[in-house]
């Protein structure tokens, strides 16, 4: 467990719910600097982890599990095997991540269009153009597999670390993991060692959205 994990799936959170990350701490009845990102710091630079009071009045206020906070954590939201399930807010558009590529699925602005979508149940998210991708391949394994589904939010904050679904200008699209991004360059990682990561300049890359929940 790393320190930037956490506060990605602090981060995360807040954006489900629609809110900011001091929004999130104020909603939680905590200080609404609480999160700011001044304060995952240390004046000396050495980390400072969140409290577990400040995580569990999150999950209070934010009515999220536990096991829920914990698959954030790693990277991804998993559907739980047990107790009550989420409330379902709305379907969503859903194709497979081969044929995200293609012409006619996305707007300029990288928001889903057209009449070639699917749709799926999509667990309460706050982001309106959110959208379903169906993994092909082995490239993310083992957090992603074949035919797994993920929730893809073109308005979630993107860190270092975190999954997203980046598409060139080429018409490429790949699930990866963001390894670093610069002001000319984005460097993708695939969890997977048996494929190569890639380094694209920034002017070749159309849009880059973040997976903020999983089925798996």
């Amino acid at each position: 467990m790393k320190h930037e994990d956490i506060w990605r799936a602090i981060d995360t959170l807040a954006a489900e719910n629609g809110l900011s990350a001091s929004g999130l701490a104020k909603r939680s009845g905590l200080d609404p600097t609480t999160f700011n990102p001044s304060k995952r710091r240390m004046p000396d630079g050495r980390a400072r982890w969140p409290s577990t009071e400040s995580v569990a009045k999150v999950l209070d206020a934010t009515g999220a599990s536990l096991e829920s906070f914990t698959s954030l954590v790693s990277g991804a939201r998993a559907l739980s095997s047990g107790g009550a399930p989420r409330s379902v807010a709305r379907r969503v558009p859903l194709i497979g991540l081969a044929q995200a590529g293609g012409e006619g699925y996305f707007d300029d602005g990288g928001y889903p269009v057209g009449g070639g979508w699917d749709e799926v149940s999509l667990p309460e998210i706050a982001d309106p153009n959110a959208y379903a991708l169906e993994i092909s391949g082995d490239s993310m394994e083992p957090v992603f597999r074949d035919g797994d589904l993920v929730i893809v939010s073109p308005s979630a904050p993107i860190r270092r670390g975190d999954r997203v679904v980046v598409r060139t200008l080429g018409g490429e699209v790949m699930a990866k993991q963001l390894a670093r991004r610069s002001a000319r360059r984005v460097e993708l990682k695939s969890l997977n060692p048996e494929h190569p990561d890639y380094s694209f300049d920034l002017t070749d890359v159309a849009w880059i959205h973040r997976i903020v929940w999983a089925s798996q």
